[in-house]
């Protein structure tokens, strides 16, 4: 018996033209509270179950969905690719943004992560081969010096680039990869089901990791604390993912995958109104800058491609 993915919605169903803008709205909306959460959470929690210990708990809820939807197994060729994608957004963002709110406020991670759509812009560039015009690589230039700028003054001037800084470049460079040759795979195995193949191939070694963490800094976390861990791996490392993609799915693809590009912004009032961290006009400038250059980016690079917004591929089993 085969059952229809639960990303795409059947044919016969008439659906509001702003329904795929909805659903991406709500997908972007529960990654946005995901860097205020990690900041509770590793005041009682160590970096490393954070980052581990979540895709755990979502690589159990993933088995669960492909196990009940019975989705065919990926190739062999696939599956290293699967490897990529488990090593950008299953390991690399959520360990490398873990370690940094240790040290950095929460919207301040926010506006060098609001540089994550147009480093994706540029990595599906780089992956596909595109040739966008000259303006593409200007907004894209801008907007990492602008990131970089703004990290830089915010810890006391040129030249003063902290650790916490170095991870979250690194975070956004493991998710645009993550994101570009995830997108590219969901249109052979579907949207919701590349991620949940990424988190069982990373699920061996984020087990390992989260049971080393155990015995090095056994957890002791308040209620609060293990509240925002649990919305990290429910939600932030897999449920948000069914939204955003169902959004994709639905589209228009171009109009609803700039989206994203309010996530930094709504980072940053969650984390002035859960964390009270105070929103200064540098904080403001620069992640205004950052959103602007990051817009202008995808904006010109969509603007270069031919129009292809009907939805990726899912497959059916």
């Amino acid at each position: 018996m085969k059952l229809e993915s639960s990303v795409i919605a059947p044919r016969s169903t008439v659906l509001s033209t702003h329904a795929g803008l909805w659903w991406g709205l709500l997908g972007v909306t529960a990654f946005s509270f995901t860097l205020p959460f990690t900041r509770i959470a590793v005041d009682g929690l160590s970096p490393l179950f954070i980052g581990a210990g979540r895709a755990v708990v979502a690589a159990l809820l993933a088995g669960i969905a492909l196990a009940a939807t019975r989705q065919r197994i990926p190739t062999r060729v696939q599956w290293w690719r699967l490897a990529i994608v488990a090593g950008g957004v299953v390991a690399g963002f959520p360990l490398l943004t873990s370690f940094a709110m240790t040290t950095t406020p929460a919207s301040h991670g926010a506006v060098v992560v609001g540089l994550l759509p147009a480093a994706t812009a540029v990595a599906v560039v780089v992956r596909t081969g595109e040739r966008p015009n000259r303006s593409f690589w200007v907004f894209a230039i801008v907007g990492a010096v602008a990131a970089v700028v703004f990290a830089a003054l915010q810890n006391g001037g040129l030249g003063s680039l902290t650790a916490a800084d170095l991870l979250l470049f690194g975070a956004v460079l493991a998710a645009a990869i993550g994101y570009a040759e995830g997108g590219l795979l969901a249109r052979e195995l579907g949207s919701w089901q590349t991620v949940s193949w990424a988190l069982i191939v990373a699920a061996p070694l984020m087990g390992v990791l989260t049971v080393v963490s155990t015995i090095q800094q056994p957890p002791a976390a308040s209620p609060v604390q293990w509240l925002a861990f649990g919305y990290l791996a429910a939600v932030s490392m897999f449920l948000g993912f069914f939204a955003w993609y169902r959004g994709l799915a639905i589209g228009p693809m171009a109009q609803v995958s700039q989206i994203q590009l309010v996530q930094p912004v709504m980072s940053i009032a969650w984390a002035a109104l859960l964390l009270h961290e105070p929103i200064g006009w540098a904080t403001a400038v620069g992640g205004l800058a950052v959103i602007a250059c990051a817009a202008l980016a995808v904006r010109t690079r969509l603007k270069d491609r031919p129009r292809t917004d009907r939805p990726p591929r899912e497959e059916e089993s």
